[in-house]
């Protein structure tokens, strides 16, 4: 019987991705026999899945769940819309979701290395084989994003085509507005935005914006053409602004003046912090 190293845990670590613990329950199964402890996982279910690890997954679904002190998205993928419609499939992503919500891990690889709330013997990322030895497909979880709640915001989630669009706002001005940042959570599913304010546009994009507007103006007077990029600027900035953007259910108002309204109707200032946007294999 030979004696199981550190170096050997690691090296059917990454023969079967498996996670640590259970490598090492193989390799003390097995009496330090690398072949055998692979057969051994494989026979359990835990290494099953190995070989599909390296198959494209360009299918998905995005989970979005809240929890006491934070709110967690996850984009789960696999290789076809078919298994993404399993509700095996489904579950799965709105398990990972809720407790990335829950625990607030630090990075993807931290929540897969979390155990299992439902199995503490088994890692996530081990629940994760398992669900792809179920279904028959290699599954990866591709991001991971984690919002802390405070006190003085509310959150609006939206999603869209089952889950292939999810939508965010989080809106600053006290609890209790979610159903209003939802409202923008939807304009934002619809006309993605891709930045909040003007000013977070880079100066090199707005560089190239006004010269390809200039280069539609030659011949025109100096100071005609400054005034005409101004127009064109403005306009650009409310096609890929949100607070610019007028807003998709009355589109008299633009999301700033939508929020400016509301807060004057509550009697106290509302404005957005951030929202997300996220888009399967985007």
């Amino acid at each position: 019987m030979s004696k199981v190293t550190a170096e050997m845990v690691k090296e059917l670590r990454e023969r079967t991705g498996v996670g640590m613990g259970k490598c090492k329950e193989a390799l003390d199964f097995s009496g330090g026999d690398m072949e055998k402890a692979i057969d051994h996982l494989r026979k359990t279910g835990m290494a099953s899945a190995v070989k599909k690890e390296g198959r494209e997954t360009n299918e998905g679904m995005i989970g979005v769940a809240e929890g006491p002190h934070a709110v967690a998205l996850v984009e789960v993928n696999a290789e076809t819309d078919f298994v993404t419609q399993n509700e095996k499939f489904k579950q799965f992503v709105q398990e990972v979701a809720q407790q990335a919500a829950d625990t607030k891990p630090a990075s993807l690889d931290a929540l897969l290395a979390e155990k299992y709330r439902k199995d503490p013997s088994i890692t996530l990322d081990q629940h994760r084989a398992l669900v792809m030895q179920s279904l028959g497909e290699n599954i990866k979880i591709k991001r991971l994003t984690i919002l802390p709640k405070t006190g003085d915001s509310s959150f609006g989630l939206y999603s869209h085509m089952g889950g292939k669009i999810v939508t965010l706002v989080e809106l600053l001005g006290g609890p209790g507005q979610e159903a209003f940042a939802r409202d923008i959570a939807m304009h934002v599913a619809a006309e993605a935005p891709e930045f909040l304010n003007p000013e977070e546009v880079s100066a090199e994009v707005k560089a190239r914006e006004e010269d390809i507007a200039r280069s539609q103006m030659q011949g025109k007077p100096a100071n005609i053409i400054e005034k005409i990029i101004e127009g064109k600027m403005r306009d650009f900035y409310k096609q890929i602004c949100l607070n610019n953007q007028m807003y998709i259910r009355d589109n008299a108002v633009s999301i700033a003046q939508l929020v400016e309204k509301e807060g004057k109707r509550l009697g106290k200032p509302l404005s957005i912090r951030r929202f997300l946007r996220w888009q399967v294999g985007a």
